[in-house]
């Protein structure tokens, strides 16, 4: 029996929710380091020891990716995350500076709504929920719906654990019946303090305008540039082992491979001896066509297939084995479906005159699509390299490693996560690779090392001079707070 008015069920399930993990946090956040970080070392490990089963239920009910890769991002989600905080200070004081006699005392935000993209279920459910709980916050996760089995699953077997290892019931919710309504109300609630959004650009959006502080992350298009000093054969391996990579669905991942004319025929060589199928221009035409739907938005049908299923969508005869489809582009815009973000073994392929024109092209990119999140270079060149970090509108340049594991800290030095902010260039709160700090407040406790007194003594009194009537003109004050400034500068 189908059932009635879901949508407001799924408004009662989000208010539930909330208010239970309202009075497990008031729990939570009473208590100490040690009780936090061995209920998100218990959390981590039950994830990581169900990382093959809940990768393969990933697979099989969206259809996206590899459940091989799925395995490597739970991994990531739980063991990597877990080692790089396990050490972090998220309780009481965090931070003290003896000399200025000040110091941080770490507060939880509250309550997170977690926003799970189908993409990465339950790699970011594990994620979200650890960073969640390492901050002192209660979650309540929102599913997308055709993910909602194996990220309710997931949620279930942290919420277990968590309560097992001593946490409150209730602190890990998760909505049971998604719909727009119940993540709506979920965002815009009262007792929501912060909206952790990974997902897409209209969802996202919704987060930032929903009156309630966020964190959200849009879409990624990152170009690959290949400059004329890189080791080519291992440029082309590194990219291809990231587009590759779950099938394409991490939004780190390269989207194009920009490269100078005087290598071109060498890197074209070496994409095609490492399994790369260039489409002709008749090919490309019919790719193009069933790569963006006609709202403008990324078609689903693509998303983590494979070359054989893109293939067979757009009825091209691709020889068995090819890795990646590649377009020879060279244009730019939101009607161009190779220069924007395709979640799926796709690449654009443009070549440029040297590395300025490359330069340009990549900021004409990453401006119609993606500014703010990251971008790849490879190159021997650190005069280049330099040049790129200063220019370019990402917040991750990424130097000869692959994108999607380089971004999100697999095989880079950056915090590993999966909510990568793209800062405020892309409409982000944060450019970080998000984890437990974004998800605290900082109270600041300070103590007087000054005096009223000790003020006036460092006022120019031969410099200013007051009027019958003691009044003090504006130069007067200029001076004085110039004075003032240049004191507490000094010390």
């Amino acid at each position: 029996m189908e059932l009635q008015d879901k949508d407001l069920l799924s408004i009662q399930e989000v208010r539930d929710l909330l208010c239970k993990a309202k009075e497990a946090q008031a729990k939570l956040k009473e208590m100490s380091q040690c009780e936090i970080d061995r209920i998100t070392k218990a959390i981590a490990e039950v994830a990581e020891k169900e990382s093959v089963r809940l990768a393969k239920m990933a697979v099989e009910e969206t259809g996206f990716g590899k459940w091989e890769d799925k395995v490597l991002k739970n991994l990531l989600g739980s063991r990597m995350v877990y080692e790089n905080i396990k050490d972090l200070k998220t309780v009481g004081i965090i931070n003290e500076d003896k000399d200025k006699k000040t110091a941080d005392i770490a507060v939880p935000v509250g309550i997170v709504a977690a926003l799970i993209p189908s993409t990465n279920p339950t790699s970011t459910t594990m994620f979200k929920a650890l960073v969640s709980i390492k901050a002192g916050n209660g979650i309540v996760i929102s599913s997308h719906p055709s993910a909602k089995n194996c990220i309710m699953e997931t949620a279930k077997l942290l919420s277990e654990t968590a309560v097992k290892a001593g946490a409150p019931k209730g602190i890990i919710g998760c909505i049971s019946m998604p719909s727009l309504q119940g993540t709506d109300e979920l965002m815009k609630h009262k007792d929501t303090n912060l909206i952790l959004a990974t997902g897409g650009e209209a969802m996202v959006k919704a987060a930032y305008s929903s009156g309630t502080p966020a964190i959200g992350v849009g879409p990624g298009n990152g170009p690959a540039y290949i400059e004329r000093n890189a080791d080519i054969p291992l440029s082309v391996k590194r990219i291809f082992d990231s587009k590759t990579f779950d099938n394409g669905t991490i939004c780190a991942s390269e989207q194009s491979i920009v490269t100078e004319e005087c290598i071109k025929d060498k890197v074209i060589e070496e994409c095609k001896k490492q399994g790369a199928y260039f489409l002709s221009e008749e090919e490309s035409k019919k790719l193009e066509k069933i790569i963006m739907r006609a709202n403008g938005t990324m078609n689903p049908q693509i998303v983590g297939k494979s070359v054989e299923v893109i293939a067979s969508l757009a009825g091209l005869n691709v020889p068995k084995g090819r890795r990646v489809l590649i377009a020879h582009e060279n244009r730019v815009g939101h009607n161009v479906p190779y220069s924007r973000e395709k979640l799926a073994p796709i690449l654009a392929f443009y070549v440029e005159k040297d590395w300025h024109s490359a330069c340009e092209r990549c900021i004409a990119i990453l401006q119609n699509e993606g500014a703010g999140h990251t971008m790849i270079i490879h190159s021997q060149n650190e005069e280049v390299i330099r040049e790129f970090a200063l220019k370019k509108p990402v917040s991750r340049l990424l130097v000869n490693t692959p994108g999607a594991l380089g971004g999100v800290g697999a095989t880079t030095g950056l915090v590993p996560s999966l909510t990568l902010g793209c800062g405020a260039i892309g409409g982000s709160a944060t450019s970080d690779n998000v984890g437990p700090l974004n998800l605290l407040n900082i109270r600041k406790l300070a103590y007087g090392v000054r005096e009223l007194e000790d003020l006036r003594k460092t006022s120019p009194k031969q410099e200013y001079t007051a009027s019958n009537d003691d009044s003090i003109d504006e130069r007067d004050i200029s001076l004085i707070v110039e004075e003032v400034l240049k004191h507490i500068n000094n010390k």
